[in-house]
């Protein structure tokens, strides 16, 4: 199944989230856990959550994607930062988990000068502590633009990341495509020798989702500011490309693009209908 939807906001609601997503013509979404910058979150009603379920069931939602706060970061050496990382990411896990949401990603962290092996142990020890074994949701590390002292820049940093976990089965990876060619993987000129690299290192089976987002720097930049689908340094052909990968049919793609609802759907029937003669036409 072809799974795309966007980023949105649930200030209305859970179940009025999903209706949009309909409306939308989109099959997905992506949601943040929490205040992205703060640390309060949504408490979701019954009716709501039965809503929602029913949505998502009788459209046939593909996985939904949760987005950790910004403010976490568990590479963090500062005491109170990295206590409060560690306390957000048990509490949302449970709570993702507990709403039937598939995954859960984060930014990795930035070791703020500690290093990238000292912050990536602490990093290991958050995830050890927030993640039981038992959870039905998937975690997952973002691929990062290497902006500063950020971690998961690399493929090899987020493996050692991923090795050194007690539940590696509960660990995935999202694939940031603003970010991937701003951190230096040239997703342009030679997607099939970056997904080589990506599975040789990390394993294309542990691909759960991707961020579908052009970027307005330039290759290697490592700044992360993402553009609207064709009108940034990676263009709309190579991000079609990415789409219509037959080694990524069926990952689930989510927009993150600066643009409101309207704006996604425009861009995801763009999508669409660019890839429709590459697909079976029942994918959509």
């Amino acid at each position: 199944m072809f799974v795309i939807g966007s980023h949105m906001s649930v200030a209305k609601g859970l179940d009025k989230t999903a209706e949009n997503v309909v409306k939308m013509q989109a099959n997905t979404m992506q949601i943040f856990s929490r205040n992205p910058r703060g640390s309060s979150y949504k408490t979701y009603g019954e009716v709501e959550m039965t809503r929602f379920q029913s949505i998502r069931k009788e459209y046939c939602f593909g996985p939904i994607l949760a987005h950790a706060p910004y403010t976490l970061n568990l590479a963090s050496a500062n005491e109170k930062t990295y206590e409060f990382a560690c306390m957000v990411m048990k509490e949302d896990i449970a709570r993702m988990d507990a709403l039937g949401i598939e995954n859960l990603v984060f930014h990795p962290g930035s070791h703020t000068g500690i290093g990238v092996q000292a912050g990536t142990l602490n990093i290991v020890k958050g995830l050890n502590q927030a993640i039981t074994g038992k959870e039905q949701i998937t975690v997952l590390l973002e691929t990062m633009s290497g902006k500063g002292t950020e971690i998961g820049s690399t493929f090899e940093e987020l493996k050692a990341i991923r090795e050194g976990v007690n539940h590696p089965e509960r660990i995935g990876i999202c694939l940031d495509t603003c970010h991937v060619f701003s951190a230096g993987y040239d997703i342009v000129n030679g997607l099939e020798e970056v997904l080589d690299e990506f599975d040789k290192i990390l394993g294309l089976e542990n691909l759960k989702a991707i961020h579908l987002n052009d970027s307005m720097m330039p290759f290697g930049s490592h700044k992360d500011r993402h553009a609207t689908i064709g009108n940034g340094e990676i263009g709309k052909e190579a991000l079609l490309g990415v789409v219509a990968n037959p080694r990524l049919l069926g990952i689930p793609i989510y927009l993150e693009t600066p643009l409101e609802d309207d704006g996604h759907r425009e861009e995801i029937r763009m999508i669409k209908e660019n890839v429709y003669g590459i697909y079976n036409t029942a994918l959509f």
